[in-house]
């Protein structure tokens, strides 16, 4: 049966994080919506992380106590209300006027920390003053210019944030064919998609009114004088990009931010026990949500292998992919700690601001307590390997992974080796 959703103005009745892409897909114009929801090359790896998921069947308990339902959950060694935290995504003002904010202010709404990109539209300083009393958390780019890595670190400390994200797996971005097919050069619209633009004026109205499209906020006093456009702002991260970037200079970070430190982008063990021996105090399972290296495995495939190496040594975060409150569950049911989840609110975002965004969010919370209640663990610390039965398929960078027709393998005790990674 085809899946109906209602119009993108009707994101209210909006029942899953599904629905929203829907109606963000209406509302937005073809290149901003592609900026928001492609992926690398073929889209293998993207669409590889919501298998991934579909892979693993639940095995409910019945005849449970479900009178209280607790999701609570601690990040960092703080409570919040649920295991998420907003995901670092960049260029969020393409989508709507002041959307860094927006999510921030939804996240303390719901009690969940969000992460800034270094790439986002509104500053550290602005977040900072907006939502004085959120938890912050700050997504760092390290750039070439290595005295501005070390002021956006000293920008992050000011703003109180929390914890600083370091981006380890996109110094060289990916092949994301859809900018080519939408830009004649890196911030110029092609004629075609300049003419659907002009098509989508409730968009336009929202997002580009008055000034155009958004700058990037973070990096403004880093540009030459008299050159603060979205262009000028995209030249200058494309060229700054460290490709110089190894684990020497993770270790000065870390000299340097006296906060709590998280690794994004880590797929394999040896990497994982790197971060640990760095000090890093959490660290994040993703493949960039499938736009960065095509053909990686998924992230959640990953999982088992990296808890088993240190996940009582750090705090481990899995990203990429999280559509449902199932999902969630089952990457705590794996090991993880909570997950970070980028897409699922800028849907929301982008066809209701801070209300769309919260709406999502409250869709995720909402799912992962019924998740709870009907697999027959009121409690997340009830989440384990015992909840889920083997994968239906084999992913096939894991080949020693048990199937649900190998009735004599027990999860708990077949892992995959460093051998099984690409």
């Amino acid at each position: 049966m085809q899946r109906r959703y209602a119009p993108s103005h009707r994101w209210r009745q909006a029942q899953s994080i599904d629905e929203l892409a829907a109606m963000a897909s209406k509302r937005l114009p073809a290149f901003a919506w592609e900026y928001l929801n492609a992926g690398a090359e073929d889209e293998r790896t993207l669409n590889d992380n919501r298998r991934a998921f579909q892979r693993w069947q639940w095995r409910p308990r019945t005849l449970i106590d479900l009178s209280e339902i607790d999701s609570s959950a601690t990040l960092l060694g703080k409570e919040c209300a649920m295991p998420l935290a907003i995901a670092p995504t960049g260029y969020n003002g393409m989508l709507w006027r002041d959307a860094d904010i927006a999510l921030a202010r939804a996240a303390q709404q719901h009690d969940i920390p969000f992460t800034l990109s270094t790439v986002s539209c509104n500053s550290l300083e602005e977040i900072a003053a907006a939502v004085p009393a959120g938890r912050l958390w700050f997504q760092l780019y390290p750039l070439r210019d290595k005295q501005a890595t070390r002021d956006l670190i000293e920008r992050a400390q000011v703003a109180n944030a929390e914890a600083l994200v370091v981006t380890t797996d996109a110094v060289v971005l990916g092949r994301r064919e859809w900018d080519n097919r939408s830009y004649q050069n890196p911030r110029r619209l092609t004629l075609r998609h300049a003419f659907d633009a002009f098509f989508h004026p409730y968009w336009a109205a929202q997002a580009l009114w008055p000034h155009g499209l958004p700058t990037l906020g973070n990096l403004l006093k880093y540009l030459p004088h008299g050159e603060h456009s979205a262009a000028s702002a995209a030249t200058y991260i494309s060229q700054q990009m460290a490709t110089d970037f190894t684990w020497e200079s993770l270790a000065e970070i870390r000299q340097q931010w006296s906060g709590k430190l998280i690794v994004k982008g880590i797929l394999n063990a040896e990497d994982a026990r790197h971060c640990q021996r760095l000090g890093a105090d959490a660290i994040v399972v993703t493949n960039h949500g499938g736009r960065q290296l095509d053909d990686s495995p998924a992230s959640l495939d990953c999982l088992p292998l990296i808890v088993e190496a240190v996940g009582k040594q750090c705090e481990i975060l899995l990203d990429s992919g999280i559509r449902r409150g199932s999902d969630i569950a089952k990457a705590l049911a794996l090991g993880a700690n909570g997950v970070l989840s980028g897409r699922a609110t800028l849907y929301g975002l982008s066809v209701g601001g801070e209300a769309g965004a919260a709406h999502a969010l409250t869709l995720l919370h909402q799912q992962l307590r019924n998740t709870l209640a009907l697999l027959g663990r009121p409690r997340l610390n009830q989440l384990d390997r015992s909840c889920l039965g083997p994968p239906l398929h084999i992913p096939r960078y894991f080949p020693d992974y048990p199937t649900a027709n190998s009735v004599h393998s027990h999860i708990a005790t077949v892992q995959p080796t460093m051998g099984d990674l690409p």
